[in-house]
């Protein structure tokens, strides 16, 4: 079966075409936040017809991971914490009427996971925490190859705990929050240079990675996962993060705790939350087979 996968972040989105697990088409460009919702709608079906009229790509499902908090269940975005004009927005349903298939999306820290889980980092491990480091910061649970979304959709937000207490204010209006302290956009903010300068700089990571751990010791002490993943783009700093990363939360890890600290990239790199949206729309296809 093809697939129509489909990755929306703050800085730039993302699309590929699937014919079962093997990657036929991609294609990135770099998100417009004044474009809001209407803009990214009108890039996607751009994409689409393109492939349609060339490749002669029809998929049979489609697959959406969206920067930014989605109710599950409505299948709706419920907002995007970086661009203006998500609220509400019926994505998946416009997605789907355009496309003519049956369409699934969640927000994209859960699909990275799903991605992770099943084809990268966290194959065969049986509970995965995943976190996406990148404009913002965002986070995924998946057990036992299903993702764990709470009572509300709300699970595995680990960008917004607090942990410098009367930090600097966040987007979300609170203060000291995770992602206000080690997302991409506050870092360029904040320093003037991106993060992936500022990853050269040991003294800089040096100080970054005690914020940083604060946020995984609490995924750690709260979740014990086989293993942690770190995808988004901050992530492809690769020793120079994970190295002095391991170290400080190592040093902070409660002693008596034997939760394992396995800290690894994403596998898939830029491609996790594809992968995830493959996976997720697999979940279509198996819902309607039971019928």
């Amino acid at each position: 079966m093809k697939t129509f996968a489909v990755d929306i972040g703050g800085t730039k989105f993302s699309l590929a075409a699937f014919d079962g697990d093997r990657l036929l088409l991609r294609e990135s460009r770099s998100t417009d936040r004044g474009g809001g919702p209407d803009w990214m709608f009108s890039q996607i079906q751009e994409i689409f017809s393109l492939w349609r009229e060339k490749e002669a790509f029809q998929p049979d499902r489609c697959g959406i991971g969206f920067g930014g908090p989605v109710d599950f269940p409505s299948q709706t975005v419920t907002l995007s914490t970086h661009v203006e004009g998500w609220p509400q927005y019926p994505l998946a349903q416009n997605i789907a009427a355009f496309t003519g298939v049956p369409t699934v999306m969640d927000n994209d820290a859960n699909v990275g996971a799903l991605g992770e889980a099943m084809y990268g980092a966290g194959r065969q491990l049986p509970y995965l925490f995943y976190m996406t480091l990148s404009t913002g910061i965002g986070g995924g649970i998946v057990l036992n190859e299903s993702v764990y979304r709470g009572a509300d959709s709300f699970a595995g937000e680990i960008g917004h705990l607090n942990i410098v207490p009367d930090g600097p204010e966040c987007l979300c209006g609170s203060h000291g929050c995770l992602e206000r302290m080690c997302c991409g956009l506050w870092l360029q903010r904040d320093y003037g240079r991106s993060a992936e300068e500022l990853m050269y700089d040991p003294e800089f990571v040096r100080i970054y990675v005690v914020y940083l751990a604060r946020g995984l010791k609490a995924a750690l002490m709260l979740l014990n996962p086989s293993c942690i993943v770190i995808g988004g783009g901050i992530s492809k700093a690769g020793d120079r993060l994970f190295g002095p990363l391991t170290q400080e939360l190592n040093r902070q890890m409660t002693q008596w705790s034997r939760a394992r600290r396995n800290v690894v990239p994403a596998q898939l790199g830029d491609n996790s939350v594809l992968y995830g949206a493959l996976a997720l729309a697999q979940t279509i296809t198996s819902k309607i087979n039971k019928i």
